[in-house]
């Protein structure tokens, strides 16, 4: 999905960065951007969000450009893995889907609020996922050590993804600050995410993705509305689904699990 969002948001005019652990990939996908339109401008940026020693230099590196940034998709993530840990030591769902972001967004806030205007309000959207309704924020094992689920800490880093959105919403309305966040499920659809299904499932994924599952332009469209859409003009701390906002999980709208997660946040990526 994120090679839609990219080549949509270039084709809206815009100047997109596309961050990627693999070079070769993210620069293959800037080549066909390039091809197709002629209207925006895309380049490409070595990001592993696994990674948060390489949060940071892409930070440094894309402020060193001096460029503004207007909208910010968090979109990068890995789904039901085996147990694996970061360099960092953190289990690698809640690591990369989350905890990536989480430091990433932190880093790029001054900048996203000195690109905002009020009437013209910088945007975060963060892509979670539906599995976060069944999900629970178990804040003594974030980590998954005790007892390991990659269901689980899949739909636990989603679950944090929505809860980041609303908590950090509230600390910009509060600042007075001209960015807003949202979060946005785009439903099921069929991507790599889904290669680390067993061989069983994998057949059996085939048939029904074809009838049932999203194309990735189609999954992209509810994240490109959160971007650019004008009815969304300050509309912030949602949770958008086919274009709609939508109710996520009671537990998400916790506010004091918000701060509490916001403040363990904090200290395992060192800001």
């Amino acid at each position: 999905m994120g090679y839609e969002v990219a080549r949509r948001l270039t084709g809206l005019g815009m100047h997109v960065i596309i961050a990627g652990n693999i070079e070769e990939e993210g620069l293959e996908a800037v080549t066909k951007i390039r091809k197709e339109t002629k209207e925006g401008k895309v380049e490409f940026l070595f990001l592993d969000l696994s990674s948060l020693h390489s949060v940071r230099q892409f930070a440094q590196r894309f402020k060193a450009t001096g460029l503004p940034l207007h909208v910010l998709v968090n979109n990068a993530g890995v789904m039901l893995v085996p147990e694996r840990r970061t360099e960092d030591g953190f289990e690698l769902q809640f690591g990369l889907n989350f905890l990536g972001h989480f430091l990433l967004t932190h880093l790029l806030l001054g900048t996203l609020k000195r690109s905002g205007r009020h009437g013209n309000h910088s945007r975060i959207v963060n892509m979670s996922s539906a599995t976060h309704y069944g999900a629970r924020l178990n804040l003594k094992d974030l980590q998954s050590r005790l007892c390991y689920s990659s269901h689980g800490a899949y739909s636990q880093s989603k679950l944090a993804l929505v809860m980041f959105t609303y908590y950090l919403h509230e600390q910009l309305t509060a600042g007075g600050f001209p960015v807003s966040t949202s979060t946005v499920d785009p439903g099921m659809v069929d991507t790599e995410l889904y290669q680390n299904l067993c061989s069983p499932a994998q057949t059996l994924k085939r048939p029904v993705a074809k009838l049932l599952f999203r194309t990735p332009a189609e999954g992209a469209s509810t994240a490109i509305y959160a971007a650019v859409a004008a009815e969304l003009e300050g509309v912030s701390g949602c949770y958008l689904y086919n274009g709609q906002q939508v109710a996520s999980s009671e537990l998400s709208y916790d506010e004091e699990l918000q701060a509490q997660l916001w403040k363990q946040s904090c200290s395992l990526v060192g800001v």
